[in-house]
């Protein structure tokens, strides 16, 4: 109550927790508005070739560091000098970060997160962490169709701030808005983050489609069955068809689904080569959060009896030996059902 958004201004310093692709690339674009950026991540040897050679250079190599880019191994330096932190670290190591953080942080700092995917083991949302281990805190999601490549470059891009708080939706949506780079606000976190997970485990399937030589057709037909399996879980726990159908639901899915600048994308393609899931991951050497969520996602539907069977397949592949081809056919010989089944208006 009585809060007001933070107001943008070069004296104010920003802390970027993740110092990979996604979360250097918020770094840089924050770092070009004038404002003090410390950028974290837990390899202290990496932190320290970024902050020699001030470039990503496996992920961005074409982008140099802004001047006010400060690259830090110390987080606790991080979260006693930063206004506000945004966490960009890989699903898996959330709820790691976050505890390490709880007691660093002053109660005025605003927090966000733009991790997506859901916690290994639990099917828990991001959220659901948060407010675990940050009890009371408004809880900030940033989501949306974005490429790291392309939001370092500068290129022309729509994000979704989604808080439970609309002061800081706006706080954090104006730490990144500029010419090119829009930020909405919304106050459905719960629908920001379904999509955000979901749409990796279609892209998976995109690119098996795609690998397989299954052409334009069947891929625009798995991307509008996707979006249906999207919209019947994300409705079930709570989020909002107007967010599924938005950036964070179907703009991050077109995304995902149609670019190979995706990993999520790129493991399906390999997959339906015969590539091994192990020797994918090894040779893209990133965090894949498709994989994770698959697992994830998978055991929620079939903990809330919802029908997701292009994520079942995608299940099977990966984790249970099933052939990309037989999990085509397994979803081409369903039994027939009309469009709308179980989709809820």
């Amino acid at each position: 109550m009585g809060r007001t958004p933070t107001e943008p201004g070069a004296s104010e310093t920003l802390g970027v927790l993740g110092a990979g692709a996604w979360g250097t690339a918020l770094a840089i674009v924050l770092a070009r508005r004038g404002r003090r950026v410390l950028l974290w991540g837990s390899d202290e040897a990496r932190m320290a070739r970024l902050a020699h050679e001030r470039v990503h250079t496996s992920a961005l190599p074409h982008v140099r560091f802004p001047d006010s880019l400060e690259i830090e191994s110390d987080l606790k330096q991080v979260c006693q000098a930063a206004s506000g932190l945004l966490v960009a670290v890989p699903s898996g190591a959330f709820r790691t970060v976050l505890r390490a953080i709880a007691p660093l942080c002053d109660d005025r700092t605003t927090l966000a997160w733009a991790t997506k995917g859901l916690e290994s083991g639990t099917h828990k949302r991001l959220s659901e962490i948060y407010a675990e281990l940050l009890p009371g805190r408004p809880a900030t999601v940033l989501t949306g169709p974005s490429f790291a490549r392309e939001v370092a470059a500068g290129l022309p891009t729509a994000l979704t701030a989604a808080s439970d708080d609309p002061v800081s939706a706006e706080t954090v949506a104006s730490w990144l808005r500029g010419e090119r780079l829009r930020v909405y606000t919304s106050d459905d976190v719960i629908g920001a983050e379904i999509g955000g997970a979901v749409k990796n485990v279609l892209a998976i399937a995109a690119g098996i489609s795609d690998g397989l030589g299954f052409g334009a057709n069947a891929r625009a037909a798995l991307i509008t069955r996707g979006l249906a399996e999207l919209l019947r879980l994300g409705i079930a726990v709570g989020g909002r068809t107007e967010t599924l159908m938005g950036l964070s639901g179907v703009g991050d899915l077109v995304l995902t689904c149609t670019d190979d600048l995706s990993r999520n994308r790129r493991v399906g393609l390999a997959l339906a080569r015969g590539r091994s899931l192990g020797d994918i991951i090894g040779e893209l050497g990133q965090a894949v959060e498709g994989v994770a969520s698959a697992r994830e996602v998978y055991a929620l539907a079939r903990e809330m009896g919802i029908d997701m069977p292009i994520t079942e397949q995608v299940y099977q592949v990966l984790f249970a030996g099933r052939s990309p081809e037989a999990a085509v056919a397994a979803l081409l010989n369903r039994d027939p059902k009309t469009e709308t089944d179980g989709i809820a208006p």
